[in-house]
């Protein structure tokens, strides 16, 4: 590979770790937020290392998602850096369309990670000054990457979160964490318990009910719920526009009163809304705002049942009891629970990142640590938040790079001429 000088010999046995030297970053993770890095660093002429532990580009997307799922928010506001989205594509791209664009994006960017690598530990090097990156695979050595910049863009959603709940284990029926559905047609006639309310839960319950299932939702948390467009217009981008304007508490009041007036008071079906604004509520706890594309509509009609408490445990092969004590009937499970970060369990770092797996600097502070260790796709901003880190990154990085590499050019001129002038004088 053009970036890597590998300095062991050949000869060693092949069962020993293999030592690779990256003349330039590591980048952790090749979904969106790694390869927005990895275009922005080539933009600016410097060399890098992708590692992903799948055998594809945003697994994520790939693997982990269900079929009907489009993009919530405008395309302008999910592309990534220096190419744009096809302009044939709808203002709402789907799972495929996306798809589609990441694989064109990182062919464009002549971006190669390595695939089938799972980094098992990254600790810098006090004595070196360098990180020292393990990584495991299916089919050889362990190996191990030695490099001056760590890059982490694993992202805020690398893990499946999957709740203790009393008596699952016993449960007969089908059990899966949202991650591994993909569409409801199997589901038909059938009563399907869907735990969590985020969008992930509100779009399962929706597409369930598109299949004639009969869809439950555990909602035992306060939510926002907004409509994705009022009068036409997405409501993210109106958010953005009055931002510019107003201040946060104001904009959050008057997005509030849109969405009583489109939607009417989701209390009304058991819903209730946090008393921090939806864009404070982000900001602040990570927590996003459902935006609803039809699974309110089938609430008010009671096709998709709403279960405003929690649940206590599961008390037979096919029962569930309340946390207020009722007992209802499932044939199946789905867990949206949500997904968590995982930088905790190989990163032997502890000033940058904090115990949840999240830089403690918050949003726009939260890119960049200390020697060399960097942090893309977690400002909770979603795809241009990780845009913005991406561009950042390769910047510091960059000026970096082409200072040193104008000074080695100039060593290296010096030495020439130096060496030319000691020649002539014999």
């Amino acid at each position: 590979m053009e970036n890597l000088f590998r300095f062991i010999d050949d000869h060693q046995d092949s069962s020993r770790r293999r030592c690779i030297w990256v003349n330039g970053p590591v980048i952790v993770g090749a979904g969106p937020s790694g390869l927005a890095t990895a275009a922005c660093l080539r933009e600016q002429g410097v060399p890098f290392v992708v590692l992903e532990r799948a055998d594809c580009i945003a697994s994520l997307w790939q693997k982990r998602t269900y079929h009907r799922l489009k993009l919530h928010l405008p395309k302008q506001f999910c592309q990534l850096p220096k190419l744009p989205f096809p302009e044939d594509y709808p203002e709402y791209p789907t799972r495929r369309q996306f798809i589609d664009y990441l694989e064109s994006y990182a062919k464009h960017f002549n971006i190669n990670p390595n695939f089938g690598e799972c980094v098992q530990s990254a600790r810098y090097d006090e004595t070196s000054g360098l990180w020292r990156v393990r990584t495991t695979t299916s089919s050889g050595p362990e190996v191990e990457y030695i490099c001056r910049w760590l890059l982490v863009a694993t992202g805020e959603n690398a893990e499946c979160m999957v709740p203790e709940i009393e008596g699952l284990a016993s449960f007969k029926g089908e059990v899966i964490h949202a991650s591994d559905y993909t569409s409801g047609e199997k589901y038909s006639g059938k009563r399907v318990l869907v735990v969590g309310c985020g969008n992930s839960g509100m779009e399962v319950s929706l597409d369930l009910c598109n299949h004639n299932a009969y869809p439950s939702m555990v909602v035992r948390s306060s939510v926002h719920v907004l409509p994705r467009e009022i009068l036409g217009k997405s409501t993210f981008e109106l958010a953005v526009f009055l931002m510019k304007w107003l201040p946060l508490w104001l904009v959050d009041k008057l997005l509030l009163i849109l969405a009583w007036l489109v939607l009417g008071n989701i209390a009304n079906y058991g819903i209730k809304r946090p008393s921090t604004g939806p864009l404070e509520l982000k900001n602040t706890k990570g927590k996003t705002p459902v935006l609803d594309i039809g699974a309110l509509e089938k609430i008010r009609s009671g096709k998709i049942k709403v279960i405003p408490t929690g649940i206590k445990r599961f008390v037979s092969p096919n029962r569930v009891e309340l946390a207020n004590g009722d007992q209802l009937e499932f044939d199946s499970v789905i867990l949206a629970t949500g997904y968590r970060s995982n930088v905790r369990s190989w990163l032997q770092e502890s000033e940058f990142f904090n115990k949840n797996g999240f830089p403690k600097s918050p949003f726009p502070n939260g890119w960049k640590g200390s020697k060399g260790l960097y942090a893309v796709g977690f400002t909770r901003r979603g795809l241009s938040g990780a845009s913005w880190d991406a561009t950042r990154i390769a910047q510091d990085i960059g000026s970096v790079w082409k200072k040193e590499t104008e000074q080695q050019k100039k060593t290296t001129s010096s030495i020439a001429c130096h060496r030319r002038c000691i020649s002539q004088q014999f």
